[in-house]
């Protein structure tokens, strides 16, 4: 199997549920894109963590749950760090009465999409990238 998917965490207790599956998808999601997985790190946070990283390289001063870091260049295997801060997935597990696996794999595979170049700024985009999570989520 092709593909460094590694996982971390930063300043929070979490261990990610089946590792090897979770890679497994990852790497499927990237080959229904005609993509191929370099090296990927997640890094699990907590919201303190993240609203750092926000402030510090984005100039944001707000919450979220993901901040993507691409390193690789068009063409090229996908090279990234995905942060993504647990206390949001669990927020927003809540909030939209899912599932936390299932939201955390949402945002896993938003952070992956972002990486193959899907993008969220504008509404346009915001559902084709809804939509595209939805399939990439069926993948599992």
């Amino acid at each position: 199997m092709r593909g460094a998917v590694r996982y971390f965490t930063e300043g929070i207790v979490f261990r990610l549920s089946n590792p090897l599956k979770t890679k497994r998808w990852l790497i499927k999601v990237a080959q229904s894109e005609n993509q191929a997985i370099g090296n990927i790190n997640y890094i699990f946070c907590s919201d303190k963590y993240l609203m750092k990283i926000n402030r510090q390289f984005l100039r944001h001063r707000s919450l979220t749950d993901i901040i993507t870091f691409q390193y690789h260049s068009k063409g090229q295997p996908l090279e990234g760090d995905i942060f993504i801060s647990i206390q949001r997935v669990r927020e927003n597990a809540k909030k939209f009465k899912v599932d936390i696996t299932d939201e955390l794999h949402r945002v896993m595979v938003h952070g992956l999409l972002h990486l193959m170049g899907y993008a969220d700024k504008t509404r346009a985009q915001k559902r084709k990238m809804r939509k595209k999570e939805s399939t990439c989520l069926s993948l599992r």
